[in-house]
């Protein structure tokens, strides 16, 4: 897999592949005009590998013209044609075969065939290393064609994203990856932690604990971290904005990953907005929050238990933890409704063994 730019592609065609095919393309044209001399006109910037590797594979004689047509802007067709650099030869009663490296909506082709129309040619005959037949939608018939392919991004053997990647000798596929975005919620004992450890693993995720991200970033005196700091000094919630920005710095040190689990984060409506914002900006929408419910007393007896082990204070009052689940109503009451309203809201039993409750939320992701 390669990366340009901030876009991941992964091998789709392999040299010798395309070696081959253009040589039958080279073979059967040939076969067509080999008692005459055509003129082959290639479609810059794309088709200048393509064009080299069939004139050297042609075994007739010939002539080679070049024009340009922009017609593309990052991964998606314009829709329209913004410059032509034009022929400067006279091609009346010639037979002209257009070499284009890919065609798919047909935009720049028809913009072509119209130049031509003008012109006295014997015949016109178009050629394209690569065609994309499911987006094809003008009427300009195609003569010879290398090899059909799906309607994905491609670059490589001329084919460029942003002007990388046109000298690549294979040809590379824009990775459209399929991402499981979840937020896991559950009241203190309800074993989130340990089933987020078992899902990452399982899946591919990365965990992102808001608690962990925010003690790095201060530990680390990071610019996001200092800024947090000064705010607890002061007895402050630390802002929606702050906290938002350490998780995009954490999504984005992981861009290749299969997806996240968000733990402790949302908390309140605006942050599941700010999140919301946050994945979309990256392309990325979360499929699911899943709560992991069980009857307080369980859980009481849970925490106090973790307790004798664990040392901690507030894993040792019953009145502590009872707070704790009040507070975590309070909050957690207004997400269920907004995700339940984006049917994005999953409930799974969190009483049984941690493989039965691994393969119950197992069941909920697989489902998604």
């Amino acid at each position: 897999m390669i990366k340009l730019y901030d876009k991941y592609f992964s091998p789709f065609i392999q040299a010798s592949e395309i070696d081959g095919i253009v040589s039958q393309m080279a073979a059967k044209i040939h076969a067509d005009f080999k008692d005459e001399t055509p003129v082959f006109i290639a479609v810059l910037n794309g088709a200048f590998m393509f064009t080299s590797d069939f004139l050297k594979k042609y075994p007739g004689e010939c002539e080679v013209s070049f024009i340009k047509l922009a017609s593309y802007e990052g991964t998606s067709s314009a829709g329209k044609v913004k410059q032509l650099l034009g022929l400067n030869q006279d091609l009346e009663g010639r037979s002209v075969i257009v070499l284009e490296d890919i065609i798919d909506t047909g935009n720049t082709l028809e913009e072509i065939a119209g130049i031509f129309s003008e012109q006295k040619l014997k015949q016109l005959k178009i050629a394209t290393l690569f065609f994309k037949p499911e987006v094809y939608n003008k009427q300009v018939p195609i003569d010879y064609i290398g090899r059909e392919i799906p309607n994905k991004f491609i670059v490589g053997y001329g084919l460029d994203y942003d002007g990388l990647g046109r000298n690549l000798p294979e040809v590379y596929q824009l990775k459209e990856k399929k991402m499981i975005n979840l937020v896991l919620f559950g009241k203190p004992g309800a074993g989130k932690g340990t089933q987020a450890n078992f899902l990452k693993e399982k899946y591919n995720l990365i965990h992102i604990s808001t608690g962990d991200v925010f003690r790095y970033n201060m530990k680390n005196n990071t610019e996001l971290g200092v800024l947090a700091k000064s705010y607890i000094d002061k007895g402050d919630l630390v802002p929606d904005e702050v906290t938002i920005n350490m998780l995009r710095e954490e999504v984005e040190k992981n861009e290749d990953a299969s997806g996240f689990i968000f733990d402790g984060f949302p908390r309140t409506t605006a942050q599941a907005e700010a999140l919301d914002d946050l994945l979309r900006l990256k392309g990325m929408e979360l499929n699911a929050t899943i709560a992991l419910e069980a009857r307080d007393e369980i859980l009481i007896d849970r925490l106090l238990e973790r307790g004798k082990v664990s040392g901690r204070s507030d894993d040792q009052d019953e009145e502590k933890i009872r707070n704790r689940f009040e507070e975590y109503n309070e909050k957690t009451a207004p997400l269920i409704a907004y995700y339940k309203g984006k049917e994005k809201f999953y409930s799974v039993d969190g009483i049984g063994s941690i493989e039965e409750i691994t393969s119950r939320l197992s069941t909920v992701i697989d489902d998604i």
